[in-house]
């Protein structure tokens, strides 16, 4: 038999290398190549025949066991999952029924990215998808429920729901039911990386500008900016502080961001825990006759393509929006194929991608 090799993937502007080799295996598997249980080869043969870096190879690899394309043993290797075949050649009448937190705006990139991961899945497993108002499904036609970035309080209400046959998950949340999977990036971490960042750079005093404790990722990117600030020994101050009540900041958390920026003992560095906190910021150091990043670094949440074409270019946290989609429908489906209310919890990891928008202080 020929040795199974694998073409070198091509870069493409804009896209991450990882993307590239990932879909690459797909391919290669549904062609054939590989056979339902049979074993992959190992990273490092990967990243050889595919032309890419160990780190590369490793993360195509981890989407595809996180999608359901892949499984790993524990001390015996990488297989394919056998099941994945079935889902491809098997036609299956599954439905999952979306809801959507009510104050949220499909049109922004976190919430179309994570939606194209839905999508993609959906698409792959055979799914239907009907959106739903919270909490109804009149003609009982779901066999799963995903809950988008739900709020805060509707989780004891999401609970309910998972009291009935039916398995859900919350996707861009993290709580402490029992009754409810849940898919979600690690906010905490994502804001520590972003203040060790700026630590690093030098930055003592750093302002905060995020959301509010109603979602799930306002409260942890908050607690995560507060312990690393305190890990570090570094001075938040009240004063430093603006925590919206919406995905931007109103008038008066503007003038309130223009107080702390036109200080006379200002921060040097603001983390943004979010990609419409940091388009404020941008504005709001302007108006103050600030210089991003000779007067003030700037540190970002979420990756948009506009993100490289600001002036500077931001510095920000790159989240997997797209895999926490896709994350979290095939753990739907799992739980709906096999019956399983075992509620899962999945985390994924956001990467920082440093530009222009940060350096060290000035006079440092």
């Amino acid at each position: 038999m020929a040795a199974k090799v694998l073409k070198p993937v091509t870069p493409q502007p804009g896209r991450p290398l990882y993307l590239a080799a990932r879909d690459a295996v797909r391919e290669a598997i549904d062609a054939g190549v590989y056979q339902p249980g049979e074993q992959m080869p190992s990273t490092k043969q990967l990243s050889e025949q595919l032309s890419v870096s160990l780190v590369t190879a490793h993360r195509a690899l981890q989407e595809l066991v996180s999608s359901g394309v892949l499984q790993r043993s524990q001390g015996r290797g990488t297989f394919v999952q056998p099941r994945y075949y079935e889902r491809r050649r098997t036609p299956v009448d599954t439905r999952i029924g979306l809801i959507f937190q009510g104050e949220l705006t499909l049109a922004d990139f976190y919430h179309s990215q994570v939606l194209e991961g839905v999508r993609q899945a959906a698409h792959q497993l055979a799914i239907d998808l009907i959106v739903l108002r919270f909490g109804e499904d009149i003609r009982n036609e779901c066999n799963g429920y995903l809950y988008i970035n739900p709020l805060i309080e509707e989780i004891e209400a999401m609970a309910a729901e998972a009291r009935r046959r039916q398995p859900v998950v919350a996707v861009g949340v993290r709580h402490e039911s029992k009754r409810i999977s849940s898919i979600d990036v690690d906010n905490i971490d994502l804001s520590r990386q972003a203040v060790q960042h700026l630590h690093g750079l030098g930055h003592r005093r750093i302002a905060y500008v995020g959301g509010n404790d109603h979602f799930s990722n306002g409260r942890d990117r908050w607690s995560g900016f507060v312990a690393a600030c305190e890990e570090l020994k570094l001075e938040h101050r009240p004063d430093d502080v603006v925590r919206a009540q919406a995905w931007h900041l109103d008038e008066k958390e503007r003038m309130a961001l223009m107080r702390a920026f036109s200080a006379d003992d200002r921060p040097s560095a603001v983390f943004a825990a979010g990609y419409h906190f940091a388009l404020d910021t941008y504005g709001v150091a302007t108006s103050a006759g600030l210089r991003v990043p000779e007067d003030l670094s700037i540190v970002g949440v979420d990756d948009p393509p506009s993100a490289a074409h600001l002036s500077p270019a931001l510095t920000t946290l790159r989240q997997p929006l797209i895999q926490l989609g896709h994350s979290a429908v095939t753990t739907l489906y799992e739980q709906i194929q096999s019956a399983s209310h075992d509620a899962v919890s999945r985390t994924l990891w956001a990467e920082l991608i440093t530009r222009r928008s940060t350096q060290r202080p000035a006079g440092s």
